[in-house]
């Protein structure tokens, strides 16, 4: 039996990892992965983890199962922080999942399980591992232009053209804020007008939120979302702990359903049912910790002003990038990365450009020329300016 599998395509960026690890030269610079890195090139623990794991250690006097659902008062913490006042409780179902990934997967599940007809349109370009999950499921799917590549910016009216083709109960995946790979935004107006498509065409927004709090503020990046959640009787949501709460290795998301409330406890068996089959009990330590923080007003209040310094310091690099290019190439046409928001920004250089960063002067980047800004500090914003202009972006 185990004979006959066929190998697998490998992940681009984990084989991008696998050969930063190998390149022995001290000076490289890995930009490819998507962690967020402070200026020591260090992942750090924030301090109101560090804070709550000391109280959890002190407190918790079991490690039996929660829920299938995961801990009822995570559930509610993470509805609040997503989606603010824009939707009563009788209107939500959610389940804690093993990272914003598997929140992603149990809502390609659902949408399979409710409406097996159903396409999801999603943004050209997405995540990959967006597209690689729909295709192992099977669900059918299908591009919307988002991005334009000369401008580097969200190409607003191709996006609406192309979702103008949208049929009801169809899927369209969005990206809450800090588009990966891109970093363009929809801004406010955009947002009301997908609204108004979404209510004409009857389709389904499915927001991926995996950056809460790194592009404007923890409000303003959930102002979209809670705009299509007050107007839109239906929503699916995936939202990531990994990033703002720096807790990536402990698998801490959330999947949630908006509904009307008469089917909602349905909609709540129904996502109990897909963990139960896909990994049972979802892990709690990282959910703990989150319910721990965004229930204590001492430790919220310190982890929104790390995360506060996190988004400014990504924004300051964004700023001396751009100028730095600036003074290289002397040119301005680097100054959308200081309009991007985010972890990322696409530099715009072709596969063989991105191969010579790599092969010359030790850059690391997606195979697409995704940038990922929080793995530059001051000493190698120059080097990357230099050498960007020297492979002829």
């Amino acid at each position: 039996m185990l004979g006959s599998l066929k190998p697998q395509p490998a992940d681009k960026i984990l084989a991008l990892m696998g050969e930063f690890r190998a390149d022995p030269r001290k000076d490289k610079i890995d930009l490819g992965v998507g962690v967020y890195r402070n200026a020591e090139g260090v992942t750090p623990i924030m301090r109101a983890v560090k804070a709550a794991e000391k109280l959890l250690w002190e407190s918790e006097t079991t490690k039996t199962y929660t829920g299938l659902a995961g801990d009822p008062a995570f559930n509610a913490a993470m509805a609040d922080l997503v989606l603010g006042e824009a939707a009563g409780a009788e209107r939500i179902a959610s389940v804690a999942t093993p990272g914003g990934t598997g929140a992603c997967r149990q809502a390609f599940e659902l949408i399979r399980m409710a409406a097996p007809a159903a396409t999801v349109w999603v943004s050209d370009p997405t995540w990959p591992n967006h597209l690689s999950m729909l295709r192992h499921l099977g669900v059918p799917m299908r591009p919307y232009r988002y991005f334009d590549a000369d401008s580097r910016a969200v190409d607003f009216a191709a996006m609406m053209a192309d979702l103008a083709q949208v049929r009801a109960g169809d899927v369209v995946l969005l990206h809450g804020c800090c588009h990966n790979p891109t970093g363009a935004n929809l801004t406010l107006p955009e947002w009301q007008a997908v609204a108004e498509l979404m209510e004409r065409t009857g389709a389904i927004p499915m927001i991926d939120i995996a950056y809460q709090g790194f592009g404007d503020g923890l409000e303003e990046d959930a102002a979209g979302l809670r705009l299509l959640a007050a107007r839109l009787p239906e929503m699916l949501i995936a939202a990531s702990c990994s990033k703002n709460f720096g807790i990536y290795r402990e698998r801490t998301g959330a999947l949630i359903a908006l509904c009307d409330p008469a089917p909602r406890e349905v909609v709540q068996g129904t996502l109990a049912h897909l963990n139960r089959q896909n990994f049972s009990f979802p892990p709690d330590h990282g959910a703990r910790l989150v319910t721990i923080i965004l229930g204590d007003p001492a430790l919220r209040a310190d982890w929104q002003a790390e995360l506060e310094e996190v988004r400014l310091g990504m924004l300051a690099l964004r700023r001396q990038l751009a100028e730095a290019l600036q003074e290289a190439a002397g040119s301005d046409r680097f100054g959308f990365i200081a309009q991007h928001r985010g972890m990322f920004s696409r530099l715009g250089a072709t596969p063989e450009q991105v191969e010579r960063l790599k092969r010359e002067h030790g850059i690391y980047l997606v195979g697409d020329s995704r940038l990922n800004i929080a793995g530059l500090n001051a000493r190698t914003v120059p080097i990357l300016a230099r050498a960007v202009v020297a492979v002829g972006i």
